[in-house]
């Protein structure tokens, strides 16, 4: 998935333990890292505009995540230098005549008074989410919540559909936020779907579904893995790509 080699367990939710600021040594580079420990059962490794940061059981050994930062050391660096040269993406102010892109095209953000709620028109030319608020600081949580309340809706249509096709029933879904993960999956927990791909078109979004699901076939992402994928999907190759691209500029705020 986007961004191996982390995969998210049961209990990997839990409020972080403790948080330390640490250096490593890849090669001729000294990298700064961020260790959390906490209430999870795997080190895993995320790499994001705020650099690399580890994420481990509290009692392993700084020896044992270390071990393991050195030996994705090149995934690391590679990650590393890739976000170096992604465009700056600035937060995103929530105002009046705003546009966010909805299923990869655009919706204008409409501002109002009213009680805190949305109010979508997409089948119009215009497209507009309006936002009947009452207040303008509340404007970000209301637009969180209207999207977070389309992309649920949708996840579970995608999964319904494609779900049948792998021969399994569809898992139960909930929504994450995470930066840098687009989805998840465990035979226990079921599908994590980060929320934020509702801004993405339609075939991103399979893509990353289809994903998640064949997993619950290999928990892996071995050639058995990758041809499940590809037999649901057989250009993912191309949606992946697509879907590198548009992480770069998902507006956030």
């Amino acid at each position: 998935m986007p961004s191996p080699p982390e995969r998210r367990r049961p209990g990997d939710d839990q409020p972080t333990i403790d948080q330390a600021a640490r250096t490593i040594e890849l090669g001729d580079d000294t990298i700064p890292y961020v260790l959390r420990r906490a209430r999870r059962r795997t080190i895993g490794l995320t790499v994001d505009r705020h650099g690399l940061r580890v994420g481990a059981p509290p009692l392993t050994p700084l020896s044992e995540v270390e071990s393991v930062i050195l030996q994705h050391g090149e995934w690391v660096r590679r990650k590393l230098d890739e976000w170096k040269k992604r465009p700056v993406v600035e937060a995103l102010r929530i105002a009046d005549g705003v546009r966010l892109p909805v299923l990869g095209r655009p919706v204008e953000i409409r501002l109002a008074h009213g009680a805190n709620r949305s109010v979508w028109r997409l089948q119009s030319p215009e497209r507009t989410l309006t936002l009947c608020l009452r207040s303008p600081a509340d404007a970000p949580r209301v637009v969180e919540r209207a999207l977070r309340d389309q992309a649920r809706a949708l996840f579970d249509e995608r999964l319904a559909y494609h779900a049948p096709r792998l021969g399994v029933e569809p898992p139960r879904l909930s929504l994450s936020a995470a930066r840098t993960r687009w989805g998840s999956c465990s035979r226990r927990g079921g599908i994590r779907l980060n929320w934020r791909l509702i801004h993405f078109p339609l075939p991103v979004i399979d893509y990353v579904v289809v994903h998640e699901l064949a997993h619950l076939r290999e928990m892996n992402h071995g050639p058995a893995f990758w041809s499940i994928v590809e037999r649901l999907y057989p250009d993912y190759r191309a949606a992946r790509k697509e879907l590198q691209r548009l992480a770069a500029l998902c507006p956030y705020w």
